[in-house]
């Protein structure tokens, strides 16, 4: 299925957590070499992920790069990872934004250096492993694994009012943890009653079918875990807070990949084991996917910070993926994978350009800014580039994925369509506002006079999220031709409905019926 011989999954997850415990055993008054070795741990990570991508068969839906090892063989929990077209990306995502994450903060973060490098290693390992665990119960550790560095990350590194952020993180999202857990639970035991199998392997779960009520339970369970996670409204309440305290890699790290897990969990989980469940609950998804859209573009539009306004566009943006998702047909379901590489890749590049003039002036607010043009041209050129990307102009990553989406919901449901067209055009309104006000009028501020334009250092990371901007706005087959059979699997599965015999262990098909979308 793929010419690896060799563990490359469990070598990309574990090599940052390796490389965390190498720099505990560094002095921390080594605050420039622990910088420079956990960079090129990094670096060496995303290397090595690399021949995923050219080793990857996409005529074939299977698991590929599999690694299953017994973990404790009584309770039929394994060891067993690997990807797909849909987990594939956002690996190679994960071992992309990281390293750039890390690289942004050689000035920012100044104390506990030392901390600071290992918790993102930590981060870097727990991350993989959500997106890479065929095992249920092996997900749920590295799921909870990730909460930990993230939550010292906002609490250390913070703003002022990092302690009731790091709260409300924390309590949010283990809530959503506890939800996913029962779930878990439930399922792990209801299979040992139909096939008399103890088993947390997802690849099986994924095709045993569920009597209906039963279904309606754990899609229940883990929609409000998954949905805390995404944010979709109206759990999004403790995303801002986030956002706004974390510093600049936290934010990166959050908005790029710890959001992903969300949208990861819903096709990985709801749509392919409870099939019945995810067309019941279809338009309601839509429906909040739609509310978040709009809420979070009206909510951008007043914000006086500009980070606050970027945090809020994270909610509107990834209600586009779920509505891809939930319209439950091939290009809206490929414009939303697509659209969770999109969001990672220019709200990421958003949020370290917000940090980039915050390292320099210490404030957030738009209204400390303008004619960023004539004093810093090359920071406003990239800052312009990811903008129109967020606002989706055509040739940039954005335009393909809201085009894809917005198709998506015109062939299920043509009057969704319609309204979440609009939402493109407030969009347009608070990003376009924002980015006049910070980088086009008069120079007002004379703090601003002084103001260097981007080092080398920021060049760095900044120019690979721009090559990969016009790489999937002008050509994104490179992508979409990867996880189209995978999709396509995916869809054969979520539109499958059984129902099922209560009346025996053996699982009994009584009716099965394949519902034709778009």
């Amino acid at each position: 299925m793929n010419q690896l011989h060799f563990p490359i999954l469990s070598l990309i997850t574990f090599l940052p957590l390796a490389g965390a415990v190498l720099i505990a055993f560094i002095n921390e008054k080594n605050e420039n070499f622990i910088r420079y070795f956990t960079f090129g741990i990094l670096v060496i990570d995303f290397i090595i992920s690399l021949p995923l991508f050219f080793a990857f068969d996409p005529s074939t839906y299977h698991m590929q790069f599999v690694e299953r090892v017994p973990w404790i063989k009584s309770l039929g929990f394994q060891y067993y990872v690997g990807v797909d077209g849909i987990s594939l990306f956002l690996v190679l995502l994960t071992t992309f934004l990281t390293p750039i994450a890390q690289l942004s903060t050689w000035k920012a973060v100044n104390k506990k250096v030392k901390l600071f490098n290992i918790v993102i290693l930590f981060m870097q390992t727990g991350m993989l492993g959500v997106f890479i665990s065929l095992d249920m119960f092996l997900f749920y550790v590295f799921w909870e694994v990730q909460l930990i560095p993230m939550y010292l990350m906002i609490g250390i590194w913070g703003g002022p009012n990092r302690v009731f952020a790091t709260m409300k993180f924390f309590l949010y999202t283990f809530a959503g943890s506890v939800l996913m857990m029962v779930a878990i639970m439930a399922l792990y035991f209801l299979n040992h009653h139909y096939t008399g199998v103890y088993t947390s392997d997802m690849v099986k779960l994924m095709s045993t079918p569920l009597p209906a009520h039963i279904q309606l339970w754990l899609f229940l369970a883990f929609f409000v875990a998954f949905a805390i996670k995404v944010p979709m409204w109206p759990f999004h309440t403790w995303l801002p807070w986030a956002h706004v305290e974390a510093p600049t890699a936290g934010s990166v790290l959050l908005a790029g990949i710890l959001l992903k897990m969300g949208t990861y969990g819903f096709l990985r989980f709801n749509l392919p084991m409870f099939p019945d469940m995810t067309h019941a609950f279809a338009v309601l998804v839509i429906v909040l996917a739609i509310i978040g859209i709009f809420y979070g573009a009206f909510v951008a539009m007043v914000q006086p910070d500009i980070k606050k306004l970027v945090a809020y566009s994270s909610v509107s943006h990834l209600g586009y993926s779920m509505l891809g998702m939930f319209a439950l047909t091939q290009v809206g379901m490929e414009g939303s994978i697509l659209q969770m590489l999109n969001h990672g890749i220019s709200t990421g590049a958003l949020f370290l350009a917000v940090g980039i003039v915050y390292e320099r002036r210490h404030t957030r607010l738009i209204s400390e800014y303008g004619g960023l043009a004539s004093l810093v041209p090359v920071f406003a050129t990239f800052f312009m580039i990811f903008t129109l990307s967020s606002i989706a102009v055509p040739g940039t990553n954005g335009f393909v994925g809201e085009f894809m989406i917005l198709l998506g919901a015109f062939l299920s449901h043509p009057v969704y369509g319609i309204i979440v067209a609009f939402g493109g055009l407030f969009s347009a309104v608070y990003m376009l506002t924002m980015y006049k006000r910070v980088v086009f009028l008069k120079v007002t501020n004379p703090k601003n006079l002084d103001l260097e334009d981007m080092s080398k250092r920021e060049w760095i990371y900044m120019v690979p999220l721009v090559l990969f901007v016009f790489w999937i706005g002008l050509y994104p087959n490179t992508f979409l031709s990867k996880m189209r059979v995978s999709v396509e699997h995916l869809l054969k599965q979520t539109n499958r409905t059984v129902q099922v015999s209560m009346t025996s262990k053996q699982i009994q098909p009584v009716k099965t019926v394949v519902v034709k979308k778009g």
